[in-house]
């Protein structure tokens, strides 16, 4: 059976803010650009910053070095506080980490009562991965949202057929460790100790290896959930 696909989001901060806003996340925080990598740039972005988004292009380069990672990491120790879900719907990278960058922010966050986000994740608590991908499948509150806001970016949205070759993943702080979470990995990557001091420059560090992995790219993104308003 072909897995289901849905329209790519556009690596939009207004966009991920509204689509989150539209599922009952209250806007106390906002996604925002990282604009460079320096200390300059990196110091304008609002603090705190509970979550960070890279979106890169999936390569040759990358995909061997995600068998070998696979391979090495079978045996690494992931809190179970951490929050993962397998993604098992085409172009839906987006959303993934929509969802990993909320649902492990929890105690940071707000939503109203009837919230269609908070819903999902609370049903999905105690499921696996693939138990959590195959119900956001049926999630039809979230499915429309996503389909509403991939429509709404600055760019024209490419056909639900087209392949696109730009993934998007999340970096969390959970339990004092960094964890990149990927729905296309088997679990979580754990990233050494972090602080929320000096999440967003560790953070930013991991991203600059998935840079540096690939030097002719440009084609990187990089997002902040932070709590004041950009």
């Amino acid at each position: 059976m072909d897995c289901p696909r849905w329209l790519p989001l556009e690596s939009n901060p207004e966009v991920m803010t509204k689509f989150v806003n539209c599922l009952g996340m209250r806007p106390t925080w906002q996604f925002g650009d990282v604009y460079g990598l320096d200390p300059e740039l990196l110091s304008m972005v609002p603090r705190p910053v509970c979550a960070v988004l890279l979106l890169f292009p999936v390569t040759d380069k990358y995909e061997a070095f995600k068998k070998e990672e696979e391979e090495r990491l079978k045996d690494q120790e992931v809190s179970p506080d951490v929050y993962f879900i397998k993604q098992t719907i085409g172009n839906a990278c987006g959303t993934i980490g929509l969802i990993h960058a909320v649902a492990n922010n929890q105690s940071h966050l707000e939503f109203e009562s009837d919230s269609p986000l908070k819903k999902f994740i609370e049903q999905t608590t105690k499921m696996t991965a693939e138990e959590r991908a195959a119900f956001l499948e049926k999630d039809e509150s979230i499915r429309v949202t996503h389909e509403s806001s991939a429509q709404e970016g600055q760019t024209e949205a490419p056909s639900l057929d087209e392949k696109v070759n730009l993934h998007f993943i999340a970096f969390v702080n959970v339990g004092g460790h960094l964890y990149e979470l990927d729905g296309r990995k088997p679990s979580p990557v754990v990233h050494g100790k972090t602080s929320e001091d000096n999440f967003l420059e560790d953070a930013i560090e991991v991203c600059k290896i998935f840079m540096a992995r690939d030097p002719q790219e440009v084609r990187f993104t990089i997002i902040a959930l932070s709590k004041d308003s950009y």
